[in-house]
C-alpha cells in the first residue's frame, strides 16, 4: 500500500520510501486530470463557482505529494531522490502545460473573466479570477499549435536544467573539505568552531580537524582564521563551485537556462524574461527595478568606498597588506568592528542558545499575534533533528503545524528557507490549517556545548520565522492566494520586518540569557549590537545590489551573444566591485537563488522589501514594538491576507500611506 496515496493529515514521513514517489505522483497526476476533465466536460455555462473556484481546488493530492518530495530533495536528499527528481520534473512540467495549454479549459476561464463586470465578487474572488486568467495567458494559452509545442519543450528542458544546476552545486559543496592536523593552523578560530571541526573529523574517521563549505564551518573560518593562505584556499574553493573542469560544471547550464527563458518570454510576447516576470510584481518593469537599484547605488557607493578604503588601511596598518582580497574582508571587518565597538561575536554567542532563541521567537509571536507553540512528539518527521509544534491562538483554536530543522548534514543544501507541506484554504466550509516548515544550517551542539548562535544566525532564524508566520496566519479561501503566495517583492516583508526585534532591548530581554548562568545579556552589549547594526552598511548594500543587478543583466536583455560567463559577470559587476576579481571564481555558476530557486529577475526584491520593512517597523517604533494595535493591523492587513489583493493596497491599509526609502536610509546610516 502506498502511504502517499492514502488519506493523511501530517506527512507520513516514516512510512514513505523512495519507491513510493514515482507511482504516487503518476497516480496523483491522473486524479488531477480527472478533476479537470469534470470542469471541461460540464455542459453547464461556465461560472465562477464551477470553473474558477473548482479549478483552484484541483490537484490537491498532487500538490501534497510533490511538496513532500521536493522539500526532502532540499533538506534530506540522496542520489536516488535526485535521480527521481530528474525523472518526475518533466512529468510535472508536462502536466502543468496540459492545464495551461488546454484550449477548452482556457475558453471556460476566459468566458468567466470576460463576464467579470457582471459578477458580484469579493475582492479575493476578483483576484483569483484575474490571476487564473493571467496564469493561462502568461503560460501560452493564447498561442497557436506549433508555438504551444515549442513552449512545452522549453518548460520541460528548464525544469531539468534547474534541477541539474542545484545537484551540481550540492555535489561541489560536498566534494570539498580542508583537513588540518597541525593545531597551529587553527590560530584565531573560536573554540566552538574548532570543536565542531574536530567532531566532523571524528565522524569521518580522521585525526585533527575538518572544515567544509557548509556555512557553519565556512563563515567562521573566513571570519576568524589568522592564516591568510588557508582563508584564501577556502574562499577560492567556495568561489569556484560548479566553475571547474569536471562533471559538475554549470557554465553551459547557465547559458542554456537564460537562453531558454528569453525564448519563452519572446514566444509569449514579452521583450525579455525580466519583462515577463515583473509584469506581476510590485516593481512592474525592469526599468523601475534598475532605477530603484541605481538610486540606492548612488546613495550607498560613496559610503561603501569610504568603508573599503578605511578597511584596507586598517589591514595595512595591522598586517602590512597592500591589496585587500575577498578572503580578507570578513576577517578584517570583524577585527575592526571589535575594535570600534568593543564587540566580539564570540562573546555574544553564549547568550544565544538555540533553544532560548526559539523560545524568544515564540514569545514575541505570542505578544504580537496571540500565538502559542507547543512542542509535540506525535507528529511524524523526516529526520531526528526536526522539531515539531502545534500552534494555537489564545482562544485555543488550532492554527498550524510547525516543523523546524536547524542543523547541516550531508543531504541538505546550504542556506535557510521556509516551505510548507499543506496550504491553508477554506473548502466546503472548513478552514483547513497550514503545515509550515523552516530549514536552517546552524552550528550543531557538540559534546561540551549546546548549539550557540552567532548574532547573524539569530537574525536568520527570525527571518525564516517571519516567513513561517506569514504561512501560519493565512486566512484566505483559496490556497493559491494563501500565506506566502504573494508577489516576490512583497514576500520578504514579513520575514525582514521580524529581524528588527533582534535589535531591541525589550525583545532581547525575553530570550538573550547566558546558557550556563542564566544571566541576562548585558545592556551594554545590546547597545553595541544596535550601534554596530549599520557597520559597513554601505559595503553590504553594494553587495546586495550587485547580486540584483547581475540578475537583471542575465534576464533583462537578449543573452544569445553571451559566450563567456566570466567576462559577462565582470561587466555586470563593474559598478559595484570593490575587491579584485579572482580569475578562477564565478558567482553565476552557484547562484542558486536565480538558477534553481524562484528569484530569477527578482533578486532585487530583498532590497525592495527592506524599504518596506524599515518603513513598516518605523510605525512599530513610533507606537511601541509590542503595540497591540499596530501588530493587529499588520496581522489583519498583511500576514493573514496572502495574495488576495494588490500588495500596495494591503500595505497602505496597514501603514496609512505609501512606503518611502527614508527609513531604510536612516537605519543604514546612509542619509
Amino acid at each position: 500500500m502506498n502511504p502517499l496515496l492514502q488519506p493523511f493529515n501530517t506527512a507520513p514521513f516514516s512510512e514513505i520510501s523512495n519507491e513510493h514517489y514515482k507511482p504516487a505522483i503518476k497516480e496523483a497526476i491522473e486524479i488531477a486530470k480527472k478533476e479537470i476533465a469534470v470542469i471541461v466536460e460540464s455542459k453547464a455555462k461556465a461560472t465562477f463557482k464551477n470553473t474558477t473556484e473548482a479549478l483552484d481546488f484541483t490537484g490537491e493530492k498532487l500538490n501534497r505529494i510533490t511538496s513532500i518530495f521536493f522539500n526532502l530533495n532540499s533538506a534530506e536528499t540522496n542520489d536516488e531522490i535526485q535521480k527521481i527528481a530528474q525523472e518526475i520534473s518533466p512529468w510535472l512540467s508536462e502536466f502543468s502545460n496540459d492545464i495551461t495549454l488546454n484550449q477548452a479549459l482556457f475558453l471556460k476561464v476566459k468566458t468567466v473573466f470576460e463576464d467579470r463586470e457582471h459578477l458580484t465578487l469579493t475582492s479575493e474572488e476578483k483576484t483569483l479570477l484575474e490571476k487564473q486568467y493571467k496564469g493561462f495567458a502568461r503560460n501560452g494559452a493564447n498561442l497557436k499549435g506549433v508555438d504551444k509545442t515549442a513552449l512545452r519543450k522549453i518548460d520541460a528542458s528548464l525544469s531539468k536544467l534547474s534541477l541539474k544546476f542545484g545537484e551540481n552545486v550540492l555535489a561541489e559543496t560536498n566534494a570539498f573539505e580542508m583537513h588540518l592536523i597541525d593545531e597551529k593552523q587553527l590560530s584565531g578560530l573560536p573554540d566552538s568552531t574548532k570543536e565542531a571541526a574536530q567532531q566532523l573529523a571524528t565522524e569521518k574517521g580522521k585525526e585533527g580537524w575538518v572544515f567544509t563549505l557548509d556555512y557553519p564551518s565556512y563563515i567562521p573560518f573566513l571570519t576568524y582564521s589568522d592564516h591568510r593562505e588557508l582563508r584564501k584556499k577556502m574562499a577560492i574553493a567556495a568561489g569556484k563551485k560548479a566553475y571547474q573542469d569536471n562533471a559538475f560544471n554549470n557554465e553551459q547550464i547557465v547559458l542554456d537556462i537564460v537562453q531558454l527563458r528569453h525564448q519563452r518570454a519572446n514566444l509569449l510576447g514579452y521583450k525579455t524574461h525580466a519583462h515577463f516576470v515583473l509584469e506581476e510584481r510590485m516593481a512592474e518593469t525592469p526599468e523601475n527595478v534598475i532605477a530603484f537599484s541605481n538610486d540606492l547605488l548612488k546613495k550607498a557607493k560613496p559610503a561603501a568606498k569610504t568603508e573599503f578604503t578605511h578597511l584596507e588601511n586598517y589591514a595595512k596598518k595591522l598586517d602590512g597588506i597592500d591589496q585587500l582580497q575577498k578572503w580578507d574582508g570578513a576577517y578584517y571587518s570583524e577585527k575592526l568592528k571589535k575594535e570600534i565597538f568593543d564587540l566580539d561575536q564570540e562573546i555574544l554567542k553564549p547568550y544565544f542558545k538555540l533553544e532560548n532563541v526559539i523560545a524568544g521567537a515564540f514569545t514575541i509571536a505570542h505578544k504580537l499575534f496571540d500565538l502559542n507553540f507547543e512542542a509535540v512528539t506525535n507528529i511524524d518527521k523526516y529526520h531526528e533533528d526536526v522539531k515539531t509544534y502545534n500552534v494555537t491562538n489564545t482562544d485555543g483554536d488550532f492554527i498550524a503545524v510547525f516543523y523546524a530543522d536547524f542543523h547541516p548534514r550531508k543531504g541538505k543544501r546550504n542556506g535557510a528557507w521556509m516551505t510548507s507541506y499543506k496550504p491553508q484554504q477554506i473548502k466546503n466550509g472548513v478552514n483547513e490549517r497550514p503545515h509550515v516548515s523552516i530549514v536552517c544550517n546552524f552550528t550543531k551542539p557538540t559534546v561540551t556545548k549546546p548549539s550557540l548562535l552567532t548574532f547573524n544566525e539569530v537574525t536568520t532564524l527570525f527571518h525564516e520565522f517571519g516567513h513561517a508566520l506569514h504561512g501560519m496566519l493565512a486566512k484566505t479561501t483559496y490556497n493559491s492566494l494563501s500565506g506566502t503566495s504573494v508577489s516576490w517583492d512583497f514576500v520578504e516583508l514579513p520575514s525582514q520586518i521580524l529581524e528588527n526585534w533582534c535589535y531591541e532591548k525589550e525583545a532581547l530581554a525575553l530570550f538573550a540569557k547566558h546558557y550556563e548562568t542564566g544571566e541576562m545579556i548585558p545592556m551594554e552589549y545590546v547597545e553595541k549590537i544596535k550601534e554596530s547594526a549599520s557597520f559597513h552598511e554601505g559595503m553590504q548594500t553594494l553587495r546586495q545590489l550587485s547580486f540584483g543587478l547581475l540578475d537583471m543583466q542575465w534576464h533583462g536583455q537578449d543573452p544569445s551573444e553571451i559566450k563567456s560567463i566570466k567576462a559577462f559577470e565582470k561587466t555586470a559587476f563593474s559598478e559595484t566591485n570593490l575587491y579584485p576579481t579572482v580569475d578562477n571564481n564565478c558567482m553565476s555558476t552557484a547562484f542558486s537563488h536565480i538558477f534553481q530557486g524562484g528569484y530569477s529577475a527578482g533578486y532585487y526584491s530583498y532590497k525592495w522589501a527592506e524599504v518596506l520593512d524599515a518603513d513598516a517597523f518605523e510605525y512599530f517604533l513610533e507606537k511601541g514594538i509590542f503595540n497591540k494595535e499596530v501588530a493587529t493591523k499588520f496581522k489583519e492587513n498583511v500576514l493573514s491576507k496572502g495574495g488576495t489583493e494588490k500588495p500596495l493596497t494591503l500595505y497602505k491599509r496597514f501603514r496609512g500611506k505609501e512606503p518611502k526609502p527614508d527609513a531604510l536610509l536612516k537605519r543604514a546610516g546612509l542619509l
